[in-house]
């Protein structure tokens, strides 16, 4: 993952230019990195399996006030050759995402191995079971456990959720007013499926970003994270509720 002879300028070039998401990093860490003395970078995680590998990697800083920062780095992609180790004339197919919070970048990993890699896709049981499958996103959910809120930059969390929304018809400037009170969060994966569109796998996961508000009162956005895209990519919804995020899923999962 490091070159010792690349200085920390180049790092952080690096790896912000192969991210997917580095836009999504909020304005204020890209500042603050900029000011970055030296770096250092670890495994922190990692998955590997017959059809996903997928590694977290944890890269901190020491910035020019004598502050340390830290990126969390979501390194995936398909099964490696039998041949060994990537080469370094070979080009690097890994998709790469970078998270200044981890708790984001464990909500993504989980994402790929707890909902996208290990659990039965459709198609694979007849008619019947495609059915009983599609008939779960719609599914009351069970009783939720009682919510363990934690108070960690929350008006930012809320808007990087409702910034990185690709659908038209998700919450509105009315709702992101109203977040900014949002002082303490808590993410929960209500579901998560795969199934085959058009012959290939596609993966859908169901968070909710739970948030309490300054005022003691509490409100939702209900993210549907899919890979149901003409290539494959992943793509992010936001709803304002859960029947409006269970639907939206449940119209993409008919052409399975």
């Amino acid at each position: 993952m490091s070159d010792p002879y690349e200085t920390t300028e180049q790092h952080l070039e690096r790896l912000l230019r192969r991210a997917l998401n580095s836009f999504d990093l909020p304005d204020s860490t890209v500042e603050r990195l900029g000011t970055a003395l030296a770096h250092s970078s670890s495994l922190h995680s990692s998955h590997h399996s017959s059809v996903l590998h997928r590694e977290t990697y944890r890269h901190t800083y020491l910035l020019s006030d004598g502050t340390a920062l830290s990126l969390w780095e979501l390194v995936h992609g398909g099964p490696r050759s039998a041949a060994g180790p990537r080469s370094r004339t070979e080009p690097d197919l890994r998709h790469h995402e970078l998270y200044d919070d981890e708790a984001d970048a464990h909500v993504a990993a989980a994402r790929l191995t707890g909902s996208f890699g290990e659990v039965p896709v459709f198609g694979d049981d007849g008619p019947q079971a495609d059915l009983e499958i599609l008939t779960v996103l719609m599914a009351a959910p069970p009783a939720p456990l009682p919510r363990m809120y934690a108070p960690d930059n929350s008006a930012d969390h809320a808007r990087r959720v409702l910034r990185r929304a690709e659908n038209s018809d998700g919450p509105g400037e009315e709702t992101a007013r109203l977040l900014r009170a949002a002082f303490a969060h808590h993410i929960t994966q209500v579901f998560g499926r795969q199934c085959q569109v058009d012959g290939r796998d596609a993966g859908f996961t169901l968070y909710e970003h739970a948030f309490l508000l300054l005022d003691g009162s509490e409100t939702s956005l209900w993210e549907v994270e899919h890979t149901a895209t003409p290539d494959g990519r992943h793509m992010c919804e936001v709803y304002g509720d859960e029947d409006t995020a269970r639907g939206a899923m449940e119209s993409r999962t008919r052409i399975c």
